[in-house]
């Protein structure tokens, strides 16, 4: 027992499907859950290394953060009316930039905020992309712009429901492959990027 509260311990098991060596090897070790009793008397649990747990509670119009430590502390913030736009300006740039976590290309980003951002708009907080499943977007819409004589506006709209799994099979149609690659190419070309794929097959077939 420490000073803050009390601690006990449990394990989360993960269950294996085969008891193969290999497998063994690359299992995911035992998950320690800490639980610890706050000083107010609530229970919380902290997995592996994790020292701080935050919540926030909004209500009668106030913003306020739940703070709680490993330790059984716990701390309470309450954003002053003053600062509340300023706190509201950081979640805003924290929340458009983390939809760009896995993207590499610029204009695959600049998809992925727009999306964002209409969602927002929609009252849609909590909905996440799927994975990098924005990743060359930008490509496809060009191709599909190309391939229909839509306006860019117009492809978003109908691609804005489509998963990843079916923009990747839009993009290896045939009738959209060949402009897709073709688009890619010339953006790889304007990047100074060259890569002859016939010489690698050839050291591939040498070897």
């Amino acid at each position: 027992m420490n000073e803050a509260g009390t601690v006990g311990y449990r394990r989360h098991q993960y269950k294996q499907a085969t008891t193969t060596q290999e497998e063994m090897k690359m299992a995911k070790p035992d998950v320690v859950i800490e639980t610890v009793t706050m000083q107010d008397g609530r229970v919380v649990d902290f997995a592996g290394k994790r020292r701080l747990i935050k919540t926030s509670v909004i209500a009668d119009g106030k913003v306020q953060v739940q703070l709680d430590f490993r330790n059984g502390e716990s701390r309470t913030f309450t954003v002053p009316d003053a600062l509340m736009l300023r706190f509201a300006a950081h979640g805003a740039e924290q929340k458009l930039g983390d939809e760009l976590a896995g993207l590499t290309d610029t204009d695959d980003c600049v998809i992925a905020i727009d999306e964002l951002i209409d969602r927002l708009y929609n009252g849609e907080w909590g909905v996440k992309r799927e994975g990098n499943g924005l990743a060359g977007t930008s490509i496809l819409l060009r191709a599909l712009v190309e391939h229909t004589g839509k306006t860019p506006e117009q492809i978003k709209a109908y691609l804005a429901d489509k998963d990843h799994a079916q923009k990747t099979a839009l993009r290896n149609n045939p009738k959209i492959k060949a402009i897709a690659d073709r688009l890619e190419a010339e953006k790889l070309a304007k990047k100074g990027v060259s890569v002859d794929t016939d010489a690698m097959l050839d050291e591939l077939s040498a070897g």
